[in-house]
């Protein structure tokens, strides 16, 4: 992310670990059982953590989330993910994205348009 006018990926990370430090320190129940939470849900098991990490990253990408993006890209990367499965996952996010505004538009939409339409006249 060093393209101009962006900050680095390193430079988010800390803004990150420093905002969620901070949370952690003024809400520290509430943080301790949020993170407590999501170390269960990354756990090893049907499901591996790598897996776990292309599904988390593939979401973070859907819901534009860029702290989660390059958080869950670290982790894959921990997890040993290759470029391409990091790519395959970006693929997927897309593919996603691009069916939900197509199914909305194909239906919802329309369906929208005829009732609005008549009311209008």
């Amino acid at each position: 992310m060093n393209r101009q006018g962006h900050t680095s990926t390193k430079h988010h990370m800390m803004v990150y670990k420093k905002g969620v430090g901070s949370f952690e320190e003024k809400m520290p129940i509430f943080a301790e059982k949020y993170n407590d939470f999501t170390e269960q849900c990354f756990k090893e098991g049907a499901i591996s953590k790598k897996h776990k990490q292309l599904m988390a990253l593939a979401m973070s990408i859907h819901a534009q989330d860029e702290y989660c993006i390059i958080y869950h890209t670290k982790g894959c990367i921990d997890n040993g993910c290759s470029e391409e499965e990091l790519l395959e996952a970006v693929s997927v996010a897309t593919a996603f994205g691009s069916g939900a505004a197509l199914s909305q538009g194909a239906t919802l939409v329309q369906e929208a348009y005829r009732e609005l339409d008549n009311q209008v006249q």
